[in-house]
């Protein structure tokens, strides 16, 4: 396909598409002449990706290519390889770590690994704080113990499980997809766009709880 065929099917405008094509987040297309490229379902689907990393997840093209980096790094295993590309996605609040001003982080560091250990995860055990999401879960445990909500290991288990679940229906969605890095790319693309999606079906959960409890139902 040309480049206004690619721009059509994919909603982002040729400028755009050119702009992406410099910054190396999109492959070059195949010279057809010295003016002209074509483009392939290859493009495209990359295309959707970078559009969600940037459009819909807010990230920086820097960030982004990071991403896509770490998308088509080939070296690593298939397990390393959808680890690194989201690993590579912004992440909230980190620990300041043992030498920064936040007394709260080794407390929660504790919490956090008696929190693995409980439900057995041993990978994100053995990964530890080279993981930005446990990075993320300490500082959100801190953040809830100096606003004056410490919480347990035990009051953090229904949510771990429920995670867990999540996490078997969100890798059965990747496996849908054919090849590795198709897989890849689903994996980061429905951690951006999935994301919102979870954070409103819980406020929506919410207000129906409240309501059954509270509301009498109506």
């Amino acid at each position: 396909m040309r480049l206004a065929e690619l721009s059509e099917r994919s909603g982002v405008s040729t400028a755009t598409i050119k702009y992406y094509l410099r910054e190396r987040l999109l492959r070059p297309g195949r010279r057809v002449s010295t003016t002209q490229a074509e483009y392939d379902e290859e493009h495209l689907r990359r295309l959707r990706l970078v559009r969600a990393l940037i459009q819909v997840g807010g990230m920086s093209v820097a960030t982004a290519r990071e991403v896509i980096a770490a998308v088509e790094d080939e070296s690593l295993d298939h397990h390393m390889r959808l680890g690194a590309a989201v690993w590579a996605l912004p992440h909230d609040r980190e620990p300041a770590g043992p030498a920064g001003p936040d007394a709260a982080d080794d407390a929660a560091r504790r919490v956090a690994d008696a929190l693995l250990d409980q439900l057995g995860w041993t990978y994100g055990c053995a990964v530890g704080a080279l993981s930005p999401a446990y990075r993320m879960l300490v500082g959100a445990i801190a953040g809830l113990s100096g606003a004056g909500h410490p919480c347990t290991p035990e009051q953090l288990l229904p949510y771990a499980r429920a995670a867990a679940q999540l996490a078997v229906t969100d890798l059965d969605m990747v496996e849908e997809y054919e090849t590795p890095e198709e897989q890849v790319e689903a994996a980061v693309a429905l951690t951006v766009l999935y994301e919102p999606v979870l954070l409103s079906l819980r406020r929506l959960a919410e207000a129906e709880e409240s309501n059954r409890r509270f509301g009498g139902g109506g």
